[in-house]
């Protein structure tokens, strides 16, 4: 099938109601479960094995889950990750309606619904190429972005008191009923399967998509800087809480409007990028402006003794990191060949994920040794270092820029 003409033709608008309604189910859905598991339990510690245990096994399925995308009817796959979801969730909500609700059935559905997650988004996210027009891939992210950030934004606002309203069992139907509006929705939606015509087996498939990421220089040192940014981002972002404490100016309450300050930025930007189309010769410039932004205004802001000012940079760091990020998902899709771009999608997922944990806990130790803001600031200096580090690599700009050819894979089996 052939790209469409223009952004918001019916195959994308169908994905992006889809994703924006089930997004949205799935912040009030974590909402919910934290606020029952601390209700039921009383424990901290239980609510972070809980998350922990709902985001491993999407790790750990990442790299069999991009050779399913791959190999598979897409469509009917993703559709089943989804009825699988919301038939899950909606067992959830009538055991809960019925106070059968435990502990056991939580963990258990955490599991499902990771696992489930490690197909479908790397597998949706690597499809869009084929649903819009190759030039118009970073105004695509910046759509799906504003699904993702809003609706993080809106449960996070709104989750604890439609808690108190409607209880448990209601916001769990709603999430259930969204997974399956978003599987319903993906039937009316035009998805082609790879255009591969030699099947491998399925291990060396998988070594098949290694093979096609170490022989592209670009796309591994796009990968290497989204995992690298993301990491240090984290240890940076795990310290905030506790500096914001500690600061006598901010408080918990500072905690707040700073990152609504991130988030708000980042929204402006994702809303302006979906619009906004950079010619291929503004897209380096851009990426370096955006890179430079980012980080020197969150080193800018954490180091100001005023809520005002250190609001205003986040928030424009938090516009210019919207940038960096549909750049880097244009550039990953655009120059991927559709016969490995579910493997390829479903690798950077694993190496995000995988290194948050990892952050988190590198952030904490770091925070108990070395002043908070230090740590902070050398986490964002680092980042930016290697952002643009990336930026004077000739293969990484020709993968920014669409210039860098899509071909096959290099390694098929004889």
């Amino acid at each position: 099938m052939k790209n469409q003409l223009k952004l918001w033709n019916s195959n994308f608008l169908i994905v992006w109601q889809g994703q924006l309604v089930s997004t949205a189910g799935d912040a009030i859905y974590s909402i919910a479960l934290g606020f029952w598991v601390l209700e039921e339990t009383g424990s901290t510690a239980l609510m972070g094995t809980l998350m922990a245990v709902s985001t491993l096994p999407g790790v750990l399925v990442s790299p069999f889950a991009g050779v399913l995308i791959d190999r598979l009817h897409k469509k009917r796959l993703f559709i089943l990750m989804d009825a699988l979801r919301g038939v899950c969730v909606l067992l959830l909500a009538a055991a809960a309606w019925n106070g059968l609700l435990a502990v056991w059935m939580v963990f258990a559905a955490g599991i499902v619904l990771s696992v489930c997650g490690a197909v479908f988004q790397p597998g949706i996210l690597s499809s869009v190429p084929d649903l819009v027009p190759k030039e118009k891939l970073a105004n695509a992210n910046s759509a799906f972005s504003i699904v993702t950030s809003g609706s993080n934004l809106i449960g996070n606002v709104a989750g604890g008191f439609l808690y108190q309203m409607l209880g448990t069992p209601m916001l769990f139907l709603f999430d259930g009923l969204s997974f399956l509006f978003s599987g319903g929705s993906l039937g009316f939606v035009g998805i082609p399967d790879s255009s591969r015509t030699k099947k491998l087996s399925f291990f060396a498939d998988m070594k098949d998509g290694f093979h096609y990421i170490w022989h592209q220089p670009g796309l591994r040192l796009i990968l290497a800087a989204a995992a690298v940014c993301n990491f240090c981002s984290f240890v940076g972002i795990t310290l905030l809480l506790p500096f914001c404490r500690a600061t006598p100016f901010l408080g918990s309450g500072g905690y707040g409007v700073v990152m609504g300050g991130f988030m708000g930025g980042a929204m402006l930007g994702f809303v302006l990028f979906s619009v906004v189309t950079l010619k291929p010769n503004q897209i380096v410039p851009a990426y370096l402006a955006a890179c430079l932004v980012c980080h020197l205004c969150f080193i800018a802001g954490i180091n100001r003794d005023s809520l005002l000012p250190m609001v205003v940079l986040v928030a424009l760091g938090g516009f210019a990191n919207s940038l960096i990020n549909v750049l880097f998902m244009a550039a990953v899709q655009g120059s991927t060949a559709q016969e490995v771009r579910g493997k390829v999608m479903a690798f950077l997922s694993m190496i995000t994920q995988s290194l948050t944990p990892v952050a988190m806990a590198l952030g904490g130790v770091l925070g108990e040794v070395f002043p908070l803001r230090a740590v902070i600031s050398s986490a964002f200096a680092s980042s930016l270092f290697f952002l643009l580090f990336t930026a004077v690599s000739r293969d990484c700009r020709a993968y920014l820029t669409g210039m860098k050819r899509t071909c096959a894979p290099q390694n098929p089996e004889k």
